[in-house]
């Protein structure tokens, strides 16, 4: 039976390994960004006369950003998506956006 060179690497420094602190995770979620200011704000632009919410200001990981945009438009049973540093929500949801952030932790100001 051959072994992997993971498992012989392992075996032949398994002291080295077992010593060596782990490496701290870095949470990116809710904490460090409920510091930022979200502006959510509606769009008609370049949109066949739709409307968007528009969820902006949002710095992070697009993962965080992709969950967050996820989360919400789930909560609110429309469609939507995010990218860019923006989430785009169908609809005038402007002030049920507002609600959720606030409730989630978020800094969040309804524009225009």
């Amino acid at each position: 039976m051959s072994q992997d060179w993971k498992d012989i690497l392992q075996g032949r420094f398994a002291e080295e390994l077992a010593t060596l602190p782990e490496e701290p995770v870095q949470d990116t979620s809710a904490p460090r960004f409920r510091k930022q200011r979200l502006t959510v704000t509606i769009d008609r632009r370049r949109r066949a006369g739709k409307q968007v919410t528009l969820i902006a200001g949002f710095d992070g990981a697009e993962e965080d950003l992709a969950a967050l945009g996820r989360d919400l438009k789930t909560r609110l049973g429309v469609g939507g998506s995010a990218g860019e540093g923006e989430i785009l929500l169908q609809g005038d949801v402007r002030d049920k956006v507002v609600a959720i952030l606030k409730e989630m932790g978020h800094q969040a100001k309804r524009g225009n």
